[in-house]
């Protein structure tokens, strides 16, 4: 049965809506509310924000103009508890609110880490669309939101779910994968910063800083190594191939070197730029001769690789399933058991003792992806945690920061949670 009948069922059964509350009323999380409105069963319910006035917004998208919004926990515990529409400026509190899904939009790692944490500990079902936080402490979330009977998730319509989709759908079918990924659309600009890309974020209606974070190839770096996180795939090498390809040639381009293509080895996720975006893609391929001939004749090529191939992601758009899916099936649409891949932090200026530094998107560094087992023998950091981080040795352009010349900002909830994911023994894989 369909989700949109199985929501109404529920509802009924629970005797109201599902209470959705949602943290960040940026691009993301207005399209998440927008969507989630559509939804019998589902009711938004709170949202927070820094900016009263994006909350009114988001609330006006969906027509509703009566909205309390307050910073004080009991008046809107009440108003909500009443069925009626809030809102608030702080995060502060808000694992204490009567909400059944929070959907955590912010994009911003630590405050992602703070509202996820403190939810999952109140047992609380969370959805993320912050894969910046779930590459840095994904693990720890995944296991704490287990210990307290609670699902934590990544939602659908961004990248990497969509690809895991594909992947479970060929390893269910028993073909060896070669190759998952993305497909971008756009060269890298690595150095490009908040300021460089402003007039195309206005004419976009985007924030500066995200549009800078898909410029400057954080945000790729940042979904592939999510994808590889939650599949098991290793990433193809440091930073990716990234090679040009087409919808037709992607079978040949994700092929084994000895055949031609561009990899060492299978069983890896890397991207391409070319028409696959904003799809993603599987590479597969069998050992069975019939089943070859079967692909063939279906018009899956002449084998012996093959591409499985999803034109589209819709971003905000399809992301309530996963809200769906953890309600009603008490399911992960992803999770990372461990880190097979981490996103490192690279410098985009020359750096000197004493600088602080920014975060993802921002104007000094950038987010560039490796194999965690690397990452972790060259002991770099994660770009994650090095907001606020102070430079303790000089770094030049470039250059992939290390622990030993920075301060990380220790009173950032994120650094302490990674601090214990990896005490935990949470982080790598111990096989």
């Amino acid at each position: 049965m369909a989700y949109s009948q199985r929501l109404q069922d529920h509802a009924k059964l629970l005797g109201r809506d599902v209470r959705v509350a949602i943290v960040g009323a940026g691009q993301m999380g207005r399209g998440f509310g927008g969507q989630i409105s559509r939804m019998p069963g589902l009711a938004l319910s709170l949202v927070v924000d820094i900016d009263a006035d994006r909350i009114k917004s988001l609330f006006n998208d969906i027509g509703i103009k009566d909205v309390v919004i307050s910073t004080d926990p009991k008046t809107l515990i009440d108003a909500m508890s009443a069925g009626k529409a809030a809102g608030t400026t702080t995060s502060e509190f808000i694992a204490e609110l009567p909400f059944d899904v929070v959907v955590e939009a912010t994009g911003v790692p630590d405050i992602g880490a703070r509202v996820t944490y403190s939810c999952l500990l109140a047992k609380k079902d969370v959805a993320v669309l912050n894969v910046e936080m779930d590459v840095t402490i994904g693990p720890l979330l995944h296991k704490t939101a287990q210990l307290g009977g609670a699902v934590y998730t990544v939602c659908h319509g961004d990248e990497p779910v969509e690809a895991k989709v594909l992947v479970d759908f060929a390893r269910d079918l028993q073909f060896e994968i070669v190759a998952a990924g993305k497909g971008k659309n756009n060269p890298f600009e690595p150095l490009s910063t908040p300021d460089t890309v402003k007039d195309r974020a206005i004419a976009k209606q985007m924030n500066p800083k995200m549009l800078c974070s898909f410029t400057d190839g954080s945000k790729t770096m940042i979904e592939m190594a999510a994808l590889a996180n939650t599949t098991g795939l290793e990433l193809s090498k440091r930073g990716m191939y990234g090679p040009q390809a087409t919808v037709k040639t992607l079978q040949n381009i994700f092929s084994l070197q000895a055949d031609g293509g561009v990899l060492d080895r299978p069983g890896v996720v890397d991207y391409c730029m070319g028409d696959v975006a904003p799809g993603v893609f599987v590479i597969v391929r069998t050992d069975a001769a019939y089943i070859n001939h079967e692909m063939s004749y279906l018009g899956m090529g002449s084998g012996p690789y093959f591409a499985l191939y999803r034109p589209y992601h819709l971003a905000s758009v399809e992301a309530p399933l996963s809200v769906a899916r953890a309600v009603l099936d008490r399911e992960s649409s992803l999770y990372a058991p461990h880190l097979q891949a981490e996103v490192c932090t690279m410098a985009k200026k020359d750096m000197n003792p004493g600088d602080v530094i920014d975060g993802i998107g921002g104007y000094t560094v950038r987010g560039y992806s490796d194999l965690a087992k690397d990452a972790k023998r060259d002991n770099l950091v994660p770009i994650g945690l090095i907001q606020g981080a102070v430079v303790q040795k000089a770094i030049k352009v470039g250059d992939l920061v290390t622990y030993d010349q920075v301060q990380l900002n220790e009173s950032s909830l994120i650094v302490q949670l990674r601090k214990m994911q990896d005490n935990l023994g949470l982080t790598y894989a111990t096989s």
